[in-house]
């Protein structure tokens, strides 16, 4: 299994990931959901006018955690993509954000992790690590 596909699905069956932004020197972390897999990468969305948005721009470094049985850990930059065609995959994945996204995600940012390094954990253990 491609390593993207691999992250992604285990983001979809953890249900909840959380995403670290910096603001200034003080790490700042929110729960997220909203994730697919496009064209082989792995997007994010974040809303158009949120503080994760604003920090993203100051500084794209982020962090991806999730937890099913096991810890994931991304580290990564988050690079905004304009490309319209991924936001309305976003909403045929995610039908029910549409009321908040806009009938084309206009309120909407698509994040790709970019320059991402995964490691999945079980307690402490290292169980596998990759870059992409």
């Amino acid at each position: 299994m491609e390593t993207a596909q691999k992250i992604s699905e285990f983001l979809d069956s953890a249900k909840v990931y959380y995403l670290a932004t910096v603001e200034g020197d003080q790490p700042r972390v929110r729960p997220y959901g909203a994730q697919m897999l496009y064209d082989g990468k792995i997007y994010v969305m974040a809303f158009y006018h949120s503080n994760a948005t604003r920090q993203l721009e100051q500084n794209p470094k982020a962090e991806i955690c999730a937890f099913n049985g096991k810890t994931l850990r991304v580290e990564c930059e988050l690079i905004e993509d304009k490309t319209p065609e991924i936001k309305e995959a976003l909403l045929k994945k995610y039908p029910e954000l549409k009321s908040a996204l806009g009938d084309h995600a206009e309120n909407a940012v698509m994040y790709e992790v970019k320059n991402a390094t995964a490691t999945f954990y079980k307690f402490m253990e290292e169980l596998e690590s990759y870059k992409f």
